[in-house]
């Protein structure tokens, strides 16, 4: 799993790229806290490029989410599809993370 950072008009957007399993998904809640640190508050995560994803990618996504909401922020996913989009309906996460199929309309929610 390979994690790409860049910003957005202040807002982080992170492009994770191969899959999320047990293994690699305490590197996601690592960089998120970095960008806590940072006083990044604002994260959208794209998971276009995202094969799998098991209940410890969706359990560092969740910690990640409640870790932003106590600094008045917020995570926004877009581009699930396929396996990683059943995966969140499945465990009824659809209506727990806000989810866009594009960027702009991800970003433009946190104005």
């Amino acid at each position: 799993m390979e994690i790409t950072r860049r910003e957005k008009d202040k807002i982080v957007v992170l492009d994770i790229n191969g899959e999320i399993d047990l293994y690699n998904a305490p590197e996601i809640k690592d960089v998120i806290a970095k960008l806590i640190e940072e006083q990044k508050y604002c994260i959208v995560i794209n998971l276009e490029k995202v094969s799998y994803i098991d209940s410890s990618g969706i359990g560092a996504l969740i910690s990640s989410l409640s870790n932003l909401k106590k600094y008045q922020g917020g995570l926004k996913i877009i581009n699930v599809a396929g396996s990683v989009r059943k995966v969140f309906e499945l465990t009824k996460l659809t209506s727990f993370f806000e989810i866009f199929d594009s960027e702009d309309e991800a970003t433009a929610a946190f104005k």
